[in-house]
């Protein structure tokens, strides 16, 4: 199925003791590039979402944002750091008996300098913590890809109806360009008239002349691979692979049809309809410029 390269997900759940959420977004890029926000402790989720992800997207700038919050009665532990309330004792004790100040000094008074403490989150398995995180990612991951091909199949749709009208476009020219092979002759044999002055006029020249019109405006092996390069481009749009780049390329091969035909075009209608033709190409290319 094609799929955009614009796509949002999310989710939250809690998993032995973690509210864990994640979100994550895309817009188009050549490439695949990938930016993660993760908590400074869980730091190792980077690479993990990064593969994760990876497994399911090959294109689109992704960003990934993972919060884990340790809900209430998950252990932590206090840490004191007792050089630090050594010095604080000990200056304390300094300053009594440099100003005869009383000795109050007491446990709930080294208390107030907090820097002597610091809570710490309770060492965690890091294949444990992953393995809930992936359990929301996946959730979230399928809500973003869900996305990216309800996306895909409207890009895919207004594709189809600007080749199918570039397709008849194609038939038309191809009905007119023999008749202004024979227009062409005609106009000659008028005009070789009106210079000889004579109704005798020499068939094998006006064949010979036309011949060589016909073989300069000539455009069906140009019409046949703009035929062959269509039917391509809507066999791509049917698989389930990434084909954004594949189309960028027959976008280019169709363009380059294109301008050859209005370069030969000797008929006015024909100029018209490449422009049209041109206009349809470049409306696709922009929509494919989204696609996977």
């Amino acid at each position: 199925m094609i799929r955009s390269m614009t796509g949002y997900g999310r989710s939250q759940q809690i998993l032995n003791g973690r509210d864990i959420s994640v979100e994550i977004r895309s817009v188009n890029h050549r490439f695949f590039e990938f930016s993660a926000r993760v908590p400074r402790i869980y730091g190792y989720l980077e690479e993990k979402m990064k593969s994760f992800v990876q497994g399911r997207v090959s294109r689109g700038k992704i960003d990934v944002n993972v919060t884990v919050f340790t809900v209430e009665g998950k252990e932590s532990e206090v840490e004191i750091n007792k050089s630090l309330a050594k010095g604080y004792v000990e200056a304390l004790r300094e300053l009594k008996e440099e100003f005869d100040l009383i000795d109050d000094l007491s446990l709930s008074s080294i208390a107030r300098f907090g820097d002597i403490f610091s809570v710490r989150k309770a060492p965690e398995d890091e294949e444990v913590v992953w393995a809930d995180v992936q359990v929301v990612a996946q959730e979230a991951v399928q809500k973003f890809v869900e996305m990216r091909e309800a996306e895909g199949h409207r890009l895919k749709e207004d594709v189809l109806a600007k080749l199918r009208r570039i397709e008849d476009l194609v038939g038309q020219i191809e009905t007119l360009s023999p008749q202004t092979v024979v227009s062409y002759r005609e106009r000659l044999t008028a005009k070789m008239k009106e210079v000889l002055q004579d109704q005798n006029v020499d068939e094998q020249r006006l064949l010979l002349e036309a011949a060589i019109y016909s073989e300069k405006i000539a455009v069906d092996e140009e019409t046949v691979r703009l035929r062959s390069h269509l039917r391509q481009f809507t066999e791509l749009l049917e698989t389930d692979q990434a084909v954004g780049r594949k189309l960028d390329f027959l976008v280019q091969e169709l363009n380059r049809e294109t301008n050859t035909i209005g370069s030969k075009a000797q008929n006015i209608e024909i100029t018209g309809m490449v422009v049209e033709i041109k206009s349809e190409i470049e409306k696709i290319r922009e929509q494919i410029q989204n696609i996977e």
